[in-house]
């Protein structure tokens, strides 16, 4: 397991850059695309996270379609909303 490289900041086009060693790649399992910020005083590479909701409109378009959509909690009724003063 590799933990530490020095490494070159390089030109890159109108940037620069420098080259993450397979093994680091391979290690942490990144492929085409990661998440980068800056913590404290080190830039920090991550896997990409997956957005809160990822995939919950296909879910529940199946969950539909399969007429399995019923409230689990029952109705909720709007009874009391009269003695409400706003």
């Amino acid at each position: 397991m590799i933990d530490h490289m020095k490494t070159t900041i390089r030109k890159m086009g109108n940037s620069q850059g420098v080259l993450i060693p397979k093994p680091f790649l391979a290690q942490l399992g990144l492929e085409n695309e990661v998440e980068m910020n800056v913590e404290d005083d080190a830039i920090v590479l991550r896997r990409p996270r997956t957005h809160a909701r990822e995939g919950w409109a296909e879910a529940s378009k199946s969950i539909a379609a399969a007429s399995d959509d019923t409230l689990v909690m029952g109705e909720f009724g709007n009874d009391d909303d009269t003695e409400l003063e706003w």
